[in-house]
C-alpha cells in the first residue's frame, strides 16, 4: 500500500463518442472520471514517442481507480498536472457562457422491441425535443415562427454531450431524465444562417419564492400542496434557463398581510418582501386555489432583471394540483425568459444581422457613428422606412427603442445593425417621412435628414 497511488478526488466531465453494442449509433454522451486519469489519456495521445509515452502506455484504468505507478511518472506528471487545474479554471467562464445552451432534466421515454432499443430510441427523440426546446429558450417569441425553418434540422451533429440523472427501464419500455448539453458555436451558426435572432446571455439570478395559500383548508393539506408546488418549479431547469432562478421557501417573519399588499404591487411591501430576503431580485410565485376548486390563480409579483411586475393567471384544476402546479410553473419560468428576452431583443436582432454579415464593417466589429450606416430608403415596393439612429451610450439607446415602441403608428420594428453609438433600423408607419417626424417629436424624439438619408436622434 505504500507505493499505491490514488485518483484525485476532483472528479470534471469527459466528452467522447462511446461506441459498442450497447450504443451502436456511437451517440455522443458525457463520463465522468478522474482527472488525474484523463490527464494520462490525454498525454499517451499528445506525447512524442518515445520512454514517457510507454510508460504512459502501462497505466490502466478500472472503476475510476488507477494501478500503482511509479515514482518516475508521478513525477513526470506533476507539471503537467498544474496545466491541467489552470485550464480548468481559464475554462470556467467560458463554460458559464454556454450555461444556456444545456437543456437540464429533460424526460425521454421510450418502447421497442428490446431495451436497448428503447434508450436508443429515448436519446434520439429526447435529443432533438431538447434541442426545440433549446431554441424557444434563446429565440425571441416574436420569432417563433421562423423556427419552421431549421426545426427538422437533426439534432444529433449539435449535440456535444449528454448525462443521466435518473432511469428505469423494463424488458421493453425506456424511461430516464437527461442533461442534454449542445454545442453553442454551432447552435449559433444555424440561427445567424437563417437570420433568426437569439439571446444567450444570462440574466442575473433571481430569488423566487413558491407560496401556496387557501382559506378553509386543513393545515395538512395546505402542507401537502405547498410541497406539490414547490417540486413543480425544483423539477424545472433553473440553473441554465435565462433566468436562473434560486428557490427558498416564504420565512414565517413574512407576514400574510405583506405577502398580499406585495401581490398588489405596493411598493412598500415588495421592499419588504426584498429585505427579507436580502435581494432586490425577488419574485412571489403564489398559488391559490378558487372556493370552487375548479380552477387556481397563480401570481407573480416582485422584481426580476426587467424591473417589477405582477401578472396573474388562471388555470384549471379539476382536483389535479400536481398537473396545474407543474403547468403553471412551466409557464411562470417561461413568463421570466420571455421578459429578459423582450427587453433586450433589439440586442438579440442585431447580433444575429451582425454576424451574419449586415451589421458593422468586417474587421471592427462595430462601426464608427452615424456615418458607418446609410440611409436606404423604402423597401421594395414601400412600406418600410429604413433610418439611422444616434445615441450615446446604450442606455440612451434604450430610451430611444422604448420612445418609438411608444409612437402611435409605429409598427414592425427591426435592428438592422447597432454599434457603440449608432445602429441602423427598419419600421413602418402609415404616413410619409414628414408625418413620421411630427409623431416622434411627441416622444421627445427628433428625425431630421442627415449625411446619409434620414437620422433618429433623442432631444
Amino acid at each position: 500500500m505504500a507505493n499505491r497511488t490514488f485518483a484525485p478526488i476532483v472528479m470534471v466531465q469527459l466528452s467522447g463518442i462511446v461506441r459498442g453494442n450497447s450504443n451502436p449509433r456511437g451517440i455522443r454522451q458525457l463520463t465522468a472520471m478522474p482527472a488525474f486519469a484523463q490527464l494520462v489519456i490525454i498525454w499517451r495521445r499528445m506525447a512524442p514517442s518515445g520512454t514517457m509515452r510507454g510508460l504512459l502506455g502501462n497505466i490502466s484504468f478500472r472503476n475510476s481507480g488507477l494501478r500503482p505507478i511509479g515514482r518516475r511518472v508521478r513525477r513526470a506528471l506533476r507539471g503537467a498536472a498544474a496545466v491541467l487545474l489552470l485550464g480548468f479554471a481559464t475554462g470556467a467562464a467560458a463554460a458559464a457562457e454556454s450555461q444556456v445552451f444545456v437543456v437540464g432534466n429533460y424526460p425521454v421515454e421510450a418502447r421497442a422491441a428490446d431495451a436497448v432499443k428503447a434508450k436508443e430510441q429515448a436519446i434520439a427523440d429526447g435529443q432533438q425535443a431538447a434541442f426545440r426546446s433549446l431554441l424557444k429558450r434563446i429565440v425571441p417569441v416574436t420569432a417563433y415562427a421562423r423556427l419552421k425553418q431549421i426545426k427538422a434540422t437533426p439534432a444529433g451533429p449539435l449535440v456535444e454531450g449528454f448525462s443521466v440523472r435518473s432511469e428505469r427501464n423494463s424488458a421493453t419500455e425506456y424511461i430516464a431524465s437527461y442533461d442534454f448539453s449542445f454545442q453553442p458555436a454551432a447552435v449559433q451558426r444555424l440561427l445567424e444562417t437563417q437570420g433568426i435572432p437569439y439571446i444567450d446571455k444570462q440574466a442575473p439570478r433571481i430569488v423566487v419564492v413558491p407560496i401556496y395559500r387557501a382559506e378553509r383548508q386543513p393545515a395538512n393539506v395546505i402542507a401537502e400542496a405547498s410541497d406539490t408546488w414547490t417540486y413543480a418549479w425544483r423539477s424545472l431547469d433553473l440553473t441554465n434557463t435565462l433566468t436562473p432562478v434560486a428557490l427558498s421557501q416564504a420565512k414565517r417573519t413574512l407576514h400574510p398581510d405583506t405577502i398580499s399588499a406585495a401581490l398588489t404591487g405596493e411598493g412598500g411591501a415588495q421592499r419588504a418582501v426584498a429585505g427579507e430576503y436580502q435581494s432586490s431580485l425577488v419574485v412571489l410565485a403564489v398559488l391559490e386555489p378558487g372556493a370552487d376548486g375548479k380552477k387556481a390563480t397563480v401570481t407573480l409579483s416582485g422584481q426580476d432583471a426587467v424591473g417589477p411586475f405582477t401578472l396573474a393567471r388562471s388555470y384549471r384544476l379539476d382536483g389535479d394540483l400536481a398537473y396545474t402546479s407543474e403547468l403553471a410553473a412551466v409557464v411562470a419560468l417561461g413568463v421570466l425568459e420571455g421578459r429578459w428576452k423582450a427587453a433586450n431583443a433589439h440586442l438579440a436582432t442585431a447580433r444575429a444581422h451582425d454576424q451574419a454579415g449586415f451589421g458593422a464593417p468586417q474587421g471592427t466589429g462595430y462601426g464608427e457613428g452615424p456615418s458607418s450606416y446609410s440611409a436606404r430608403g423604402s423597401a421594395p415596393g414601400g412600406g418600410a422606412i429604413r433610418l439611422s439612429v444616434s445615441f450615446q451610450g446604450m442606455g440612451e439607446w434604450q430610451q430611444i427603442s422604448q420612445r418609438l415602441s411608444a409612437t402611435p403608428g409605429v409598427g414592425n420594428l427591426e435592428v438592422e445593425g447597432l454599434s457603440a453609438r449608432s445602429a441602423r433600423i427598419a419600421l413602418s408607419f402609415p404616413g410619409s417621412p414628414d408625418d413620421l417626424a411630427r409623431a416622434l417629436a411627441g416622444q421627445g424624439l427628433s428625425l431630421r435628414n442627415g449625411p446619409d438619408g434620414l437620422l433618429l436622434s433623442r432631444r
